[in-house]
């Protein structure tokens, strides 16, 4: 890979990954936040789920400006959005304005995800895009890594407040993008062959929705049983079961949590490498079917050890599903409206699946169930879900992304 293909790489990943810090620093601190605000981990987990549902707004509209003006000011301006409303948090005054931020922040991080994983998988060679594509997509756990660091090292200094105001570094990741960032070069021959303003805009991606509707709604499907997958293993995990259910102190959540990120982040790379040579729909289906027989592992044991090695096993399967993603989903879009197309799916994806973590936490302190039932039973039923979903599915693992010069 050149210098500039590495660049627009690491541009992505980074963003992926400072967005990730700063949704799962609300996972992790989600108990200190309804004491100070006098509420239950209940009405926290809605704003949990208010920015997942917020996140397609922010997909289409940085995706119609990345189709538009290109992948460089979407990237630029959905992580300064993100970045402010994190920062703004931490002033919060009442749960009302929280929510608020939290719905705005959720518009910057649905952005982000597009953009980046745009950017980055028409940057790089077809060759390594399945192994790119899993270091990508774990940038995500790589970010709940370094929230569950902040939340051990750093939030007992200053507080919920200070750690969120930390919350805002990614802002300085725009200078990064500015200054050592090319613009997508698949972005650039689309416009070379297009008329001034002729594409990009909100009637061509709708046009090109109509056509490939079939295409699309799978896409939503498809990533609602994912978003499903992923945060109904992660988000009420922390709090939920380690916190509540088994009362555990916030600094062995995190050490378990850190446990569980190595396992995603190696999951990730390994499922998104072995996906290139055994293609997308069969890995991803391998991955999610493997989740199942590790719920005992996962939520059983009453050892610290044990509980970390479950979540280690558990989030190596569920991310090395997830590893594929990216390139799995540039590769079905359409390139005149790839900046739109597969983030407005995944993020309508999340949306669908924004009710989960309130389900769960619903079935748990309501319904007399306990947080394990409520995470066993919902991740069995999801992993088969997605198994089926996925190997029903289209796949396009040899689409070319990058123009004919930059694939030589």
């Amino acid at each position: 890979m050149t210098g500039p293909q590495w660049r627009a790489f690491i541009a992505a990943y980074l963003g992926w990954t400072l967005d990730a810090f700063d949704y799962f620093l609300l996972v992790l601190l989600a108990r200190s936040v309804a004491d100070e605000f006098h509420t239950g981990l209940k009405a926290t987990s809605y704003a949990i789920g208010l920015t997942l549902a917020m996140r397609p707004a922010g997909a289409l509209v940085f995706g119609l400006i990345a189709d538009r003006f290109g992948r460089k000011p979407a990237l630029v301006g959905s992580i300064l959005l993100y970045a402010v409303a994190e920062l703004l948090t931490g002033f919060a005054p009442s749960l009302a304005v929280f929510f608020a931020l939290r719905a705005v922040f959720g518009i910057g991080m649905g952005g982000e995800w597009g953009v980046g994983a745009s950017l980055a998988m028409e940057s790089v060679p077809a060759e390594c895009r399945g192994l790119l594509s899993g270091v990508l997509q774990q940038g995500y756990p790589m970010g709940y890594l370094l929230a569950a660091l902040a939340a051990s090292h750093v939030f007992p200094l200053v507080g919920w407040r200070g750690t969120f105001i930390l919350g805002a570094l990614p802002a300085v990741l725009v200078v990064f993008v500015r200054m050592g960032v090319q613009e997508s070069p698949a972005w650039l021959e689309e416009r070379s062959r297009a008329t001034k303003g002729a594409s990009g805009g909100i009637g061509h991606v709708w046009a090109t929705v109509r056509e490939r509707w079939p295409l699309f709604v799978y896409m939503v499907v498809l990533m609602t049983a994912f978003n499903s997958f992923s945060h109904g293993t992660q988000d009420l995990y922390p709090s939920g079961f380690l916190g509540r259910q088994r009362g555990l102190p916030l600094a062995t959540i995190s050490n378990i949590t850190i446990a569980g990120c190595v396992g995603a982040i190696t999951g990730g790379i390994l499922f998104g490498s072995l996906s290139q040579w055994f293609g997308r729909r069969r890995t991803i289906a391998a991955a999610a079917l493997l989740a199942v027989p590790l719920i005992p592992l996962w939520l059983g044991p009453v050892s610290v050890a044990g509980l970390a090695t479950g979540a280690f096993f558990m989030q190596f399967a569920v991310q090395g599903a997830w590893g594929v993603v990216p390139a799995h989903l540039n590769e079905l879009s359409p390139g005149a409206v790839r900046g739109t197309f597969p983030g407005l799916a995944y993020q309508l994806g999340n949306l669908c699946a924004s009710s989960i973590v309130p389900i769960q936490a619903t079935l748990a302190e309501s319904h007399g169930w306990k947080y394990s039932e409520a995470l066993g039973w919902f991740v069995g039923v999801v992993g088969v879900v997605l198994a089926i979903v996925a190997l029903v599915g289209p796949e396009a693992g040899t689409a070319e992304l990058a123009p004919p010069a930059v694939r030589a």
